[in-house]
């Protein structure tokens, strides 16, 4: 989400580079180019330049052909359908919210009867396409010019326009009173790359909760791997992971929402595991007949220990979140392993094993090890009809070799 905290609106320049080849993207000539350039392989770009630039300008064509590039990308997050539709900036695809996700949020706030939401730090508009897309009526800001120009085109481009304000101006000088509900997903990418200290994100994240508190209900997107004692005991903590990797997490406040909860998600199935507080660390104990490896989400919220009670197991080390159990246990919320072998580490033992079971494809999954599965997998010499899953992982403290193959 391309914010420039620096820039102000008063600072907007009809002959900024920038801006001017969005315009010109933006004219039938420009939409015809985006249009011829939907399919094309970026790894023919060169040709593709010089023979477009036979009839077009070679300032429009490079800024086709950028945007081009742009859409590609997009289409993992928001879909082929609108991604081809829609206007990117890099920043933008980096930092925006995958539309399954930010779905999942508008829906939590349709639920609860919000009708109106500001969304702060807009970027190029995927949250706030969500939104709309569940008949909330946004006001969607950012500082970037160039941001909020692409963020209008955007929703103009999906039909949205009369839902979605957009606007430009600094988010901290913004009245939220008449809004039923506010969203905060603040900059956490600098010139050096990701910011991790919330303090450092852009509005800082105190900042940003105390707009939430101020507001009826309120939505604050942050980094998945944020501290646990940055989060005020006013929040509802949700992870949310999909398709099985860990997207975003999302802090909830006001009327609906249960404040010191920490919760998980899991798309697409929507699946959510939920305690009201911290829960006590899990038993730890010897490896049983199954392995169970929870999703991300449920990890990053710390609601592992639910898994170990609902499953009757234990964990294999106190640092590591593997669970384990003498019975089968079936659950959304983890992967499941049958243990055939478990053997202290070396790299020996294990390539003498996999050759005697003529293991030729062989998944590696690793939790407190330092090995790395490409080198594992290489230094094995793989062949046969056969496939095997090992996890590098400790036991007790010691480092060890899990070896069995998925449930079900």
């Amino acid at each position: 989400m391309d914010r420039v905290n620096a820039t102000t609106p008063s600072a907007f320049s009809a002959d900024d580079p920038a801006r001017a080849a969005f315009a010109a993207l933006r004219t039938p000539e420009g939409e015809q180019l985006l249009a011829e350039l939907r399919d094309h392989d970026p790894a023919e770009e060169l040709a593709t330049a010089t023979r477009l630039r036979r009839a077009h300008p070679a300032d429009l064509v490079s800024a086709a052909l950028g945007q081009a590039r742009l859409r590609q990308r997009a289409a993992v997050k928001f879909g082929a359908e609108d991604a081809y539709r829609m206007y990117f900036t890099p920043n933008g695809v980096e930092q925006a919210t995958r539309t399954s996700v930010a779905a999942h949020r508008a829906a939590r706030f349709a639920g609860l009867g919000v009708r109106s939401v500001a969304d702060l730090c807009c970027g190029i508009g995927g949250d706030a396409i969500a939104l709309a897309r569940a008949g909330i009526a946004v006001l969607a800001v950012d500082r970037d010019p160039l941001t909020a120009e692409v963020a209008r085109a955007n929703a103009e481009a999906l039909g949205l326009g009369e839902l979605i304000e957009v606007r430009c101006a600094d988010v901290t000088e913004i009245d939220t009173a008449r809004y039923d509900a506010v969203f905060v997903d603040p900059a956490r990418r600098g010139g050096r790359g990701r910011i991790f200290d919330p303090e450092a994100y852009s509005p800082p994240l105190s900042w940003a909760t105390a707009a939430a508190l101020k507001a009826p209900r309120a939505a604050l997107k942050i980094a998945p791997g944020v501290p646990h004692e940055a989060i005020g005991p006013e929040a509802e903590a949700e992870w949310i992971s999909d398709g099985g990797d860990v997207k975003e997490a999302v802090l909830w406040y006001g009327e609906g929402f249960a404040p010191g909860a920490f919760r998980a998600t899991l798309l697409p199935s929507g699946a959510t595991l939920s305690a009201p507080a911290p829960l006590p660390a899990p038993p730890v104990g010897p490896v049983g007949r199954y392995l169970y490896e929870p999703d991300g989400a449920v990890i990053r919220a710390r609601l592992v220990a639910d898994l170990v009670e609902r499953c009757g197991g234990r964990l294999v080390d106190e640092t590591i979140a593997y669970i384990t159990s003498d019975e089968p246990y079936s659950s959304p919320y983890v992967a499941g392993y049958e243990i055939t072998d478990e053997l202290p580490f070396s790299m020996k033992r294990l390539k003498a094993l996999l050759r005697e079971r003529q293991i030729g494809v062989l998944t590696v999954k690793k939790r407190g090890s330092a090995v790395e599965p490409e080198e594992l997998r290489r230094r094995m010499k793989l062949s046969g009809p056969g496939s095997a899953t090992v996890f590098l992982t400790r036991v007790a403290g010691a480092p060890t070799m899990l070896i069995g193959h998925p449930l079900g």
